[in-house]
Parts: C-alpha cells; structure tokens; sequence
C-alpha cells in the first residue's frame, strides 16, 4: 500500500481524517515499521495540498491512538504495538507479554523487608509494625520499558522459605517464582484502575515525557484459600498499554 498513491477526496469525511486513516493503514500493513518516521507536516502539506493545520490534525489522531510518538526535532515516530489487557482475566506479566508475542523482561530496583504504608498493611492483614517483603521492578516487553511495578508480600510466605534476591526477580516471573520456591499460587484478587500523570521518578523509568499519561492499577491478590498474598501497584505507559473488558447487556 503507498500513503500518497491517490488525492483526497471531496465528501463526508474531513480531510484531515482521510490522511490519518490512510497513514494508520500504512502502518498496519508494515509501510512504516515501528522507530520509523511518518513523514513530516510540511510533507504532508506538499503532498495533499492541505494546509499545516490539517496535516497536524491527523498526526495528533495517530499520537491519541497510541500508534506514534511526536518529539520535537524528531518527529513522529511510529510505536510498537499497543499491550492490551482483558479486565476480566488475571494473568501475570510475563504470561501476559507471551499471548502477545512479546519477550517479558525485568529490572529489579529494590528487593527488600519493609514496614508498609498503613492501608497496605491494612489490606495483608499485618500489625501496624509487621515488615512486609517489597520489591520495586522495571517490567519490559521486548526490552522496552512497560511499567513500574511495587509489590508488597505478605511475610506469612517467607516464614520456611528465604525472601528472593534482586538476582531471581530479574530473571523470572514473581508469580512462577512464588509458585516454584513457596508452593503459593495466586488464584484471584481485586484490582483498581485509575488515570495519572507520571512523576519524573517514573518518567525517567518508563523513558517518556515527565507528566505524561499513565495507567496506575492496585491490586490485593490471594491464594485458593482467599488469604491475602500480595499488594501491587502498577504504573503503566498509556501510550503502551491499556485494558479492555467484555460487556454484556441484560435482556
């Protein structure tokens, strides 16, 4: 397919719409191969006859949805396939990034015993001065980063088994690895999804613009036994990831 074979056409859709979806099929069909660059606004003006404006219109359409990144002095950039997570299925990362066709990866920041915040030791049942086991991960699909991740353990875990090391968190899943070393199997839980700005401690992680958008999820986890297991909070590039949930009427 070639973006520029045929003029716009007069009619319904605006000008700035044709362009958008003409570079969007472009992109879905491997024209424009993600950290490639869309051509530029003065292109698109040269080459459609459209004014700056609307050139710039349909760039911002693409950037809403996710497909690329606009960076003065470079561009727009197009992005890596959009992550997306089905509400209504609990998975962990890794098994998450594996049905998309991604390479889970994982930098571990901090792997310690902690007091946790009040309304997380709240939440794993702990007394008010009861440590916790906290680990702070870098999570990366195909080596880019995805998301920050803090999680809290309950300490119930780690009463006949050592807590991990930085050194096994950046090589496996926590969850196969609380499978395999604490014979503990998350089985469900609870999980809250909000809309953020992202700090510059997380930017700086997540490689994006401080203040960009971001996708923050709290989740209390538990084992077949409903006891509390884990506490995690999750702040994910919105431009990289987002959920999707199944609905259904009722008659």
């Amino acid at each position: 397919m070639q973006w520029d074979q045929h003029g716009l056409v007069s009619g319904p859709q605006p000008l700035w719409w044709q362009i958008a979806d003409r570079l969007r099929r472009e992109i879905e069909f491997g024209g424009f191969k993600p950290g490639e660059a869309l051509p530029s606004e003065t292109l698109l003006n040269q080459v459609f006859g459209v004014s700056r404006t609307t050139a710039r219109t349909a760039l911002d359409k693409l950037e809403q949805e996710g497909l690329i990144s606009r960076r003065a002095g470079k561009g727009s950039i197009v992005l890596p396939p959009q992550v997306i997570q089905p509400l209504s299925q609990m998975s962990s990362f890794a098994e998450d990034m594996q049905r998309r066709g991604f390479t889970a990866g994982y930098h571990t920041l901090s792997a310690r015993m902690a007091l946790p915040p009040a309304e997380i030791a709240a939440a794993l049942g702990l007394e008010s001065n009861e440590k916790a086991f906290m680990s702070t991960r870098l999570l990366k699909a195909d080596a880019m980063p995805m998301a920050y991740s803090q999680s809290w353990l309950s300490p119930a875990l780690f009463v006949h088994h050592p807590v991990p090391e930085a050194g096994e968190l950046d090589r496996q899943s926590l969850y196969v690895w609380l499978e395999q070393r604490c014979g503990c199997r998350i089985a469900g839980g609870r999980e809250t999804i909000s809309a953020a700005l992202l700090s510059g401690e997380l930017s700086r992680a997540l490689q994006v613009a401080k203040g960009s958008a971001g996708l923050v999820a709290r989740r209390l986890s538990h084992d077949a036994d409903l006891r509390p297991v884990e506490y995690v909070t999750v702040h994910y590039r919105a431009d990289r990831y987002s959920f999707t949930i199944d609905l259904v009427r009722k008659p």
